[in-house]
């Protein structure tokens, strides 16, 4: 992860909220130093040269950032910086900003915006963490007595907490084969991206971002719907995405499409490790699936459901994550070709954290990816708080346009939607 950050500022978790209350630069600042004190891997650092990369103890002070509100959609435009500023990591791991006017009042609100480094966090610790920085924001605001809360011990490295599949000489052989297999399967289906529409070398590339929501009543719709169709929402996401691009790609066209999706590791290792615990334990599945003009809405959401579990149960999630390095290092070797992944889902879930903070009430919070090193893929960054949806579409530009990717955008809800009330 640190390798794309150096590169493109790429990868990064942005985790944006938005409160109502009386918050303050102080309150945050107070916060981010205990929740700094409470997490050792936030007093971490990251040194050494792309080939030598290790964690050391010492960090600075999480910095915080003031920007002026002066228009309700301020906050996407910060956004846009985060995402396209690296972080400093030989310095600190995690930054915030603070979006808000002058004036401050029970009904004043403001964007929280905290940006991580993905070596250190995937999206539920991250949305974990930023529900701690509330908490605390809360009780310094009331004047509670604040203790710093004991200091947690960072992770293992991943290997170490796999089931024994995926550990040792064993886990080296499994996971070979594993990428061999993809291998096969990328050159058996022959899957189609998006088409490049603007070739640039890499450091001219940047993240742009697309930003959607579905109300309540539709997702509480979805909800109900994927439940009566036998799959889950994370599968029908994946469905929408792969028919946008697909229609985008050639319309009425058969073609094979493959699909990226986050993999919780979280609740497969044993014992499971809370999101509480700061740490990097996300993975993925690659599944593969023909499209055309016929092509069933939840049909291909089964097949999805379908071989994301199949993919699970074989345990290709931990081979995933122990071959990232190779797949990453062979991805950067092809920067400049479409790639076999059209669609790449990241979804959350259900958060399941507080909305009422004493005086602070959070009535949104979403997350995206920092996304400029690899183009021609249609992401979604998906989080459902509060009964709503709330969706990111990061991209790389000018590979794909911000015209193209809010049709993509449009096209997914749209379809989620119509599939829905149908």
């Amino acid at each position: 992860m640190e390798i794309l950050n150096r590169l493109t500022s790429s990868s990064n978790i942005v985790v944006i909220g938005r409160i109502l209350g009386p918050l303050s630069a102080e309150i945050v600042e107070k916060a981010l130093a205990l929740v700094q004190t409470h997490h050792s891997r936030l007093n971490s650092r990251i040194v050494g040269d792309i080939d030598n990369l290790r964690f050391e103890t010492g960090a600075k002070n999480i910095p915080l950032r003031v920007v002026d509100q002066q228009q309700e959609e301020q906050w996407q435009e910060t956004v846009l910086e985060e995402l396209n500023t690296k972080i400093e990591s030989s310095e600190v791991l995690l930054r915030a900003v603070l979006v808000q006017g002058h004036k401050q009042s029970e009904n004043t609100t403001s964007h929280l915006i905290i940006t991580i480094n993905h070596a250190i966090s995937d999206g539920l610790s991250s949305i974990e963490l930023y529900s701690e920085i509330l908490t605390y924001c809360s009780k310094i605001a009331s004047d509670e007595p604040v203790e710093p809360a004991p200091s947690l011990p960072s992770l293992p490295s991943i290997d170490e907490l796999f089931p024994p599949s995926a550990k040792g000489v064993r886990g080296n052989i499994n996971s070979v084969l594993f990428l061999l297999r993809l291998l096969f399967k990328r050159i058996w289906h022959r899957p189609k991206g998006l088409s490049f529409e603007k070739a640039v070398p890499v450091e001219l590339r940047r993240t742009g971002n697309v930003y959607r929501q579905l109300d309540a009543e539709a997702t509480e719709e979805l909800i109900l719907r994927c439940r009566q169709e036998k799959t889950t929402v994370n599968a029908a996401l994946s469905a929408a995405l792969i028919f946008a691009a697909a229609r985008k790609i050639g319309a009425g066209q058969k073609k094979s499409m493959s699909c990226l999706s986050s993999a919780d590791l979280r609740r497969h290792l044993k014992p499971a490790i809370g999101n509480e615990k700061l740490g990097q334990l996300g993975s993925a599945i690659t599944s593969f699936h023909t499209f055309s003009a016929n092509t069933s809405f939840w049909e291909l959401a089964r097949e999805v459901r379908e071989q994301q579990e199949s993919a699970l149960k074989r345990n290709e999630s931990f081979y995933q994550a122990l071959m990232f390095r190779t797949i990453v290092d062979s991805a950067l070797t092809s920067l400049d070709i479409p790639p076999y992944t059209a669609v790449n889902i990241t979804n959350v879930g259900r958060v399941n954290i507080p909305k009422v903070y004493g005086q602070f009430e959070l009535s949104e919070i979403s997350f995206s990816v920092a996304q400029a090193t690899f183009g021609g893929i249609f992401i979604g960054a998906v989080t459902t708080f509060e009964g709503k949806m709330f969706l990111h579409f990061p991209f790389s530009e000018p590979i794909t346009s911000q015209e193209t990717i809010e049709t993509l955008a449009d096209s997914v809800l749209s379809c989620l939607v119509d599939v829905s009330s149908s």
